[in-house]
């Protein structure tokens, strides 16, 4: 044939075979050599192989119209079809962008979903769309457990992995507890450091002897847009890996890929170990609507792919076993060129997002009253007593620092929430490099408070699987500075899934990392951390950040809340110099230590702590290691100059509440904003601009802030934050007073 497009090349087949009727196959009927097939299962495949190319098209048609927004097509891969029809709908599914025939195949499970109307409506970005509501071109659905992601760099493999280890782990399940997690990806995005550090996790847990009923799926079509992937690269790089869970085959040929799919599926299902299903494959009609294959591909290798367009050949195997006849064929495909095209001129004028809040609507959900009841709630004193045992209750016992009362904290929310798993590096049996979780696995078992391999991507991962399945991860990363190889699980995944799915899906979780300066020098920047911007940024997600053992209690508890009624994404960031701080203003003055409060109490979402409240001269604004340095610096100020220095420490740090700081403002007249972060993007930079909008423009405002520098090893460390003396310093100069005799500035140090 030498018609150069698919649509010609399919064409060109069906005149080419003969018009009689196909041989007397029976399409009910078994066929031997593909367990568990019917002849009626491959004409329905095939069905949806041409229904997912008609949609590429429809895709490219609307985007000359100026209709669509999406032109990335499945065209080349359709054999995935066999795993829309061999997996269940209850088998969760984290998808690859080219599945368009698994996705209309599983749909066949369902009866209500109209699988053709949802995809065109995704293109038109309509807010009809019923997963994204037109916020992106997603594959997902609810009923059919096809969780949406934007991911095309493999960043949702970790999550993929971490909720086949939560069906691994067993407990109470939404799902059938011989499902499998089913995952594909191509042969590009196979190469990212997320892929790989999720395969290694996938393994490393089946080392361990731990279920892990994982299949996933390379769909090799020997491309990433333009750059080639080596013919045997997938399988030299993986194949060693995982040895007899591994399974091939070529994707083109609708009887291969079902005969590999079939025994992939049955070993992941049965055995509950990784299973690697490798997809040979070939890409047509280029990476998306705009690209020029010819740019970058020799003539040949483009006409080699269309030989091996998988419609002819499933075309050809329909007619070589007789289960329909060109004339049959002909019809099948007219009939789904005529819906497709009908379904999309239908949809032309489906509405459209017309709002920001519209957008904005599944973002970042609070419900005020069920979370600060449910924060506030203290109604499980049986559970608690099993926990403290023969300890005592601690709101008991004597007033002590923020590791301890971190500590308390999480015992009891570990009790109130039988589906709470607290879990990373080092939190189980040593508790924590900072001594934060001693005593909790003895307390509630290693399946619910464990160690992770070393992988901050991995652990964000699991909290994502297990959260998806019903859990309420805890997970702990042990420093700040280790997050930012992992954030994009936060930003890209986590946080994003009830933007992307309408809140049809959510993963709450709270996550505790260690971070911010202070700590003399010991190990330099990634034991000082102090740059928060790049959560800050998130949206939708929520951070917090205790100065002191009871606001950490209050705070947890809210956080908590928050992801268990919401769904919310929480991250909790402990300074590291104050886990251990007892003193504020002298040694063995313990007034930095704090009575434990007892259930019942919590602090509201969003609301600072006011020190000093009655003080009118100047406001003092910060958080953290901040807070009791503000302190000190009020009362030098006081007994300098007889200055009331109101102190407000944040405690929220995303989202800010702007109007209240401008409230306080306009009560005290002038603003000294204390942030130990970085100048540049940090909490600082935040709050001024907040003031000018909130009409506080004209107070006198000043900022004192860490510099945009990495920490340094050891006493430099010091020279890079703020300390007392500029605090003081620059409360005067707002103040109008005159400086004190040790008054020193950011530019003298």
């Amino acid at each position: 044939m030498s018609a150069a497009t698919p649509e010609q090349r399919l064409a060109a087949l069906l005149e080419a075979a003969p018009g009689g009727p196909g041989a007397a196959a029976d399409p009910a009927a078994g066929l031997a050599d593909l367990p568990g097939a019917r002849g009626r299962d491959l004409v329905e495949l095939f069905e949806s192989q041409l229904l997912s190319r008609e949609l590429d098209y429809a895709a490219r048609a609307l985007r000359r119209r100026d209709r669509g927004y999406y032109t990335i097509g499945s065209a080349g891969h359709e054999g995935n079809a066999v795993l829309g029809r061999l997996t269940r709908p209850t088998d969760p599914a984290f998808l690859h962008y080219r599945s368009g025939a698994l996705v209309l195949e599983r749909a066949r499970h369902d009866p209500a979903i109209d699988a053709v109307r949802d995809t065109l409506l995704g293109m038109l970005a309509s807010r009809d769309e019923p997963i994204a509501g037109g916020r992106h071109k997603v594959w997902g659905s609810r009923p059919l457990w096809i969780v949406p992601q934007t991911s095309t760099i493999a960043s949702h493999l970790p999550k993929a992995v971490g909720t086949a280890v939560a069906l691994g782990r067993g407990g109470p399940l939404p799902l059938p507890r011989d499902s499998l997690v089913l995952c594909s990806f191509g042969d590009a995005s196979a190469n990212h450091s997320s892929a790989a550090g999720a395969f290694n996790t996938a393994l490393w847990t089946a080392h361990r002897q731990l279920p892990l009923p994982l299949l996933l799926v390379c769909e090799d079509n020997g491309l990433g847009i333009s750059v080639p992937t080596p013919h045997d690269w997938i399988e030299t790089r993986l194949r060693p890996q995982f040895g007899a869970a591994w399974f091939s085959a070529d994707g083109c040929d609708l009887a291969d890929a079902w005969r590999a799919a079939a025994a992939a599926i049955d070993h992941c299902r049965r055995c509950r170990r990784p299973t690697f299903l490798h997809l040979r494959v070939v890409r047509l009609l280029g990476h998306a609507g705009s690209d020029v294959e010819s740019a970058y591909r020799e003539a040949a290798a483009i006409e080699a792919d269309l030989r091996h367009d998988p419609l002819l050949a499933s075309a050809r195997l329909l007619l070589a076993r007789g289960l329909t006849d060109a004339a049959g064929l002909r019809a099948l495909w007219d009939a789904v060129r005529a819906r497709v095209a009908t379904t999309a001129e239908r949809l032309l004028d489906a509405p459209l997002l017309a709002s920001r809040a519209e957008v904005m609507a599944p973002l970042a959900p609070y419900s005020a009253a069920a979370v600060a009841a449910q924060a506030a709630q203290s109604d499980f004193a049986a559970a608690r007593a099993r926990a403290w045992g023969d300890a005592g209750l601690p709101e008991a016992g004597p007033p002590r620092h923020l590791a301890v009362q971190l500590n308390r904290a999480l015992t009891d929310l570990l009790a109130q929430y039988p589906e709470a798993l607290l879990f990373g590096e080092d939190v189980g049996r040593k508790g924590g490099v900072y001594h934060v979780t001693p005593g909790l696995q003895a307390r509630f078992g290693a399946r619910r408070v464990f160690d992770t391999l070393l992988d901050e991507q991995s652990i964000l991962g699991l909290a994502q699987g297990a959260a998806l399945l019903g859990a309420l991860p805890l997970p702990e990363i042990q420093y700040l500075a280790y997050l930012h190889n992992a954030i994009d699980q936060l930003r890209g995944e986590a946080a994003s899934l009830q933007f992307f799915s309408r809140g049809q899906y959510r993963n709450p979780m709270l996550v505790r990392i260690a971070g911010l300066g202070y700590q003399k020098g010991f190990g330099g920047h990634f034991h000082n951390d102090n740059g928060v911007a790049a959560l800050r940024e998130i949206p939708g997600l929520v951070l917090a950040c205790p100065s002191r053992g009871d606001d950490a209690v209050g705070l947890l508890r809210t956080c908590a809340a928050l992801a268990r009624v919401d769904g919310r994404v929480v991250v909790f960031l402990e300074p590291i110099a104050l886990y251990m701080t007892r003193d504020l203003y002298a040694p063995g003055d313990g007034l930095w230590e704090t009575a434990y409060p007892a259930p019942g109490t919590a602090v509201p979402f969003g609301a600072g702590r006011i020190y000093h409240g009655d003080a009118g001269d100047l406001l003092l604004v910060t958080y953290g290691n901040g807070v009791p340095m503000a302190l000190r610096a009020a009362r030098t100020l006081t007994q300098r100059h007889g200055l009331a220095i109101r102190v407000l420490d944040l405690r929220w740090l995303a989202p800010l509440d702007h109007a209240a700081v401008a409230a306080q403002a306009r009560a005290c007249g002038r603003v000294l904003v204390l942030d130990e972060g970085r100048r540049s993007g940090g909490i600082g930079e935040a709050l001024l601009a907040g003031l000018v909008e909130q009409g506080g423009g004209g107070l006198p405002l000043r900022l004192v802030a860490g510099a945009d520098s990495y920490q340094p090893l050891g006493p430099a460390a010091g020279l890079m934050l703020p300390d007392e003396a500029e605090v003081v310093a620059a409360a005067e100069l707002l103040c109008g007073v005159a400086p004190g005799p040790q008054a020193t500035s950011g530019a003298a140090r």
